[in-house]
């Protein structure tokens, strides 16, 4: 979503979603709805879409009239002082909009502050520590968290379309991204044929330099993210998987690059199962019975998203409502629009971003009740 038209999109929205409503009406009184401001509120936003995230969180709140104190991720700092920048030039009155910038220690401090709300997109680990601090503070919070959302494609998908769109899915960002396809979940029919049109779709990326326009797969953000990517593939190549494509870091290039990977014949105990893997991975788990495809899609702490391939859309609707997750896509269909929320179940947070919730959540509502 591009900055500038989620910003358009929000402005369409907040005269519908903060104009007092009326509610109730009599012969002698009237009872109106009304939407205030949480009052401050402490926003950290990660890396891996440093100006999305920002306008995304940032701008519900202000139009919702609260003030703000953000916090960007100390991998892309200039970036933050930029949209500091930015805001600042905007002309905002002064302690309307504040920034202050750091590594988590930072994040930690500003969230000790005497504030009136949190919002927070990243890790669940770093999210479910902010719950509880939020809790001892009584204070609400949006945590949109990490994802290990399943794809699941049914015999008669069709492969021509689902194919490209789930190596866009896996690999867009180098994989970087909470809500990005992490475990592909295919009909034991299809099998052999999905792998090796995965196969050959992978081996056509371009691993480069992310300013050449050629590349398609570019580094990961530091080198303690790629050690963690190498950790958890070496742990299902020793548990027995197999590598059929990609599978290590790649030589020649300065930076953390890894290969774009495909596994397959994995266990539900290894760790690209389990965890979420924030890299140019993607595990193929084979199924036969629909019933056993959505306990393969729910089989994770996750619920961020998830998406269904199959030609019968009706049935695709039905598997959708029975996998546990925020937003499914059908057969590559976008659940990012204007009016649609953003966020997940279990592990993935709680509260939604995004559309006419994400007004719901950077509100409070008070009720005031009239006589006529």
């Amino acid at each position: 979503v591009k900055p500038l038209d989620n910003i358009k999109a929000k402005l369409r929205l907040a005269d519908e979603c903060l104009t007092p409503k009326l509610l109730d009406e009599s012969e002698t009184q009237k009872n109106i709805l009304y939407f205030e401001p949480h009052g401050v509120v402490a926003v950290i936003i990660p890396w891996n879409f440093p100006s999305s995230n920002f306008f995304i969180t940032c701008t519900q709140l202000l139009l919702a009239g609260n003030t703000v104190v953000y916090k960007h991720s100390e991998e892309c700092a200039l970036t933050g002082k930029l949209l500091a920048d930015i805001m600042e030039e905007a002309g905002f009155p002064k302690g309307v909009f504040c920034a202050v910038h750091g590594d988590g220690k930072v994040g930690d401090l500003l969230t000790d502050q005497d504030i009136d709300g949190i919002h927070f997109t990243g890790s669940s680990k770093v999210g479910h520590y902010l719950y509880e601090k939020a809790a001892k503070k009584f204070i609400p919070v949006v945590l949109e968290m990490g994802g290990s959302s399943p794809g699941v494609v049914f015999a008669d998908a069709d492969l021509d379309a689902s194919c490209p769109n789930i190596c866009h899915e896996r690999f867009n960002n180098c994989g970087q991204i909470c809500c990005a396809l992490k475990r592909l979940i295919v009909h034991e029919s299809i099998y052999d044929s999905v792998v090796s049109r995965m196969k050959m779709n992978i081996e056509t990326m371009k691993v480069g330099d992310p300013m050449d326009k050629d590349t398609t797969v570019g580094p990961l953000v530091a080198k303690r993210q790629l050690d963690l990517l190498v950790e958890q593939v070496e742990d299902a190549k020793q548990k027995g998987a197999t590598i059929v494509t990609g599978g290590s870091r790649v030589e020649g290039l300065d930076g953390a690059y890894y290969q774009p990977t495909l596994v397959t014949n994995t266990t539900p105990d290894m760790r690209i199962i389990t965890e979420e893997v924030f890299g140019p991975v993607l595990p193929v788990v084979p199924f036969s019975a629909e019933e056993e495809a959505v306990a393969l899609a729910n089989e994770t702490i996750y619920g961020l998203s998830a998406f269904v391939y199959g030609k019968d859309v009706d049935k695709m609707r039905s598997i959708a409502a029975r996998i546990d997750a925020g937003q499914v896509s059908i057969n590559g269909a976008s659940y990012f629009s204007e009016s649609s929320p953003f966020g997940g179940y279990k592990m993935s947070g709680m509260g939604r971003n995004d559309g006419r919730l994400g007004f719901d959540s950077a509100t409070q509502k008070k009720v005031i009740a009239e006589p006529k």
